[in-house]
């Protein structure tokens, strides 16, 4: 068994309704991929790239499983298609009803031309490190060493505005889900 750190986020509604129904449920259905240790509060965040498109709602997840990490990749894209999301539509960072993704798997360091373990941006994005570090501070990241709450604060000296950018969401559907 390994834990895996899972980044879910959304800023547009699937048939699960709007986006913090739709995190909710792919929490639901991220249980039975393993047992889901903890997770984050919610997070609204402003969206990276491309900016004329609706504000994100961000969570992690960690999850401890029993599956092979090209095995975890392969479910979370099929949940994500499930949820209605498209990926050949190739807007990089567009708008998504959901995106789930692999941020750290155990100690591994995979560098695969689909799967990067851990995930190549993780250091350079508040909407990952604010709610990772919520959940696991003292997680250290396998390439650089440092924990998360070391990223998060040299993400934070070196662009202090992202600090306003990640707010949290007080919700009753996400808390009642767990």
């Amino acid at each position: 068994m390994h834990t895996a750190y899972i980044g879910l986020g959304a800023n547009l509604a699937s048939h699960a309704g709007p986006p913090e129904a739709t995190l909710a449920a792919a929490a639901e259905r991220l249980a039975s991929l393993g047992r889901i240790v903890t997770r984050s509060s919610l997070y609204s965040t402003a969206p990276v790239g491309l900016a004329d498109q609706p504000r994100f709602l961000n969570a992690a997840i960690a999850l401890e499983t029993g599956l092979a990490p090209r095995t975890l990749l392969e479910r979370l894209l099929a949940i994500e298609k499930d949820f209605g999301r498209d990926r050949s539509a190739g807007i990089p960072n567009g708008p998504r009803t959901l995106d789930l993704d692999i941020l750290l798997f155990g100690d591994y360091v995979l560098g695969e031309a689909h799967l990067q373990i851990p995930h190549p941006r993780l250091a350079q994005r508040a909407f990952v490190l604010v709610p990772l570090n919520e959940i696991a501070p003292d997680l250290r990241d396998p390439r650089s060493g440092q924990t998360i709450a070391e990223l998060l604060a040299a993400l934070l000296a070196h662009s202090p505005d992202e600090a306003h950018a990640v707010i949290p969401v007080q919700s009753e559907l996400w808390r009642a889900s767990r």
